[in-house]
C-alpha cells in the first residue's frame, strides 16, 4: 500500500499535522531502477511490466495491466518500469524483449512471461501465485 499523507488543521489554534493514511494501489505504479529493489522487498507479491513508449505489443497489454491492478489491488502490486529510460534492472534480470513481465513474491522472482499474452492466461497465472 502507498502512503498519502493528509495535512490539516482542527481549528485554527492548532498548527498542520500530519496523517499517513495508508492507500491501496489500484493502478499499476511507475518505478525507475533507483527504486525497484526498494518496491521488491517492501511489497508481498509485485508483477513488473517492462515496457517502451515504442512497443505495440507494450501498448496492448496496458489495460489488461490497468484492470488487474484494479481488480487485484491490495492483493498484488503492479508496477510499470521504462526500459527505455531504466536499463540497469532490465540488463540485471537479463530482460531481451518487451513486454516482459516478472512475477515476484516476498522478493524472490518466481514467473516471467515474456511476450503479449491475452488478460485470461495472464490472469491464470496472477491467481495461480495468490493462492
Amino acid at each position: 500500500m502507498a502512503q498519502t499523507v493528509v495535512r490539516g488543521t482542527l481549528n485554527s489554534t492548532v498548527p498542520y499535522t500530519e496523517l499517513r493514511v495508508n492507500v491501496m494501489e489500484d493502478k499499476p505504479i511507475q518505478v525507475t531502477d533507483a527504486e525497484f529493489d526498494k518496491v521488491i522487498k517492501e511489497k508481498p507479491f509485485v508483477i513488473v511490466d517492462f515496457w517502451a513508449e515504442w512497443c505495440a505489443p507494450c501498448r496492448a497489454i496496458a489495460p489488461i495491466v490497468e484492470e488487474l491492478a484494479k481488480k487485484y489491488a491490495g492483493k498484488v502490486t503492479f508496477v510499470k518500469l521504462n526500459t527505455d529510460e531504466n536499463p540497469e534492472v532490465p540488463q540485471r534480470y537479463m530482460v531481451m524483449g518487451i513486454p516482459t513481465l516478472l512475477f515476484f513474491k516476498d522478493g524472490k522472482l518466481v514467473d516471467q512471461v515474456v511476450g503479449a499474452m491475452p488478460r485470461a492466461p495472464f490472469e491464470e497465472r496472477v491467481k495461480k501465485h495468490l493462492s
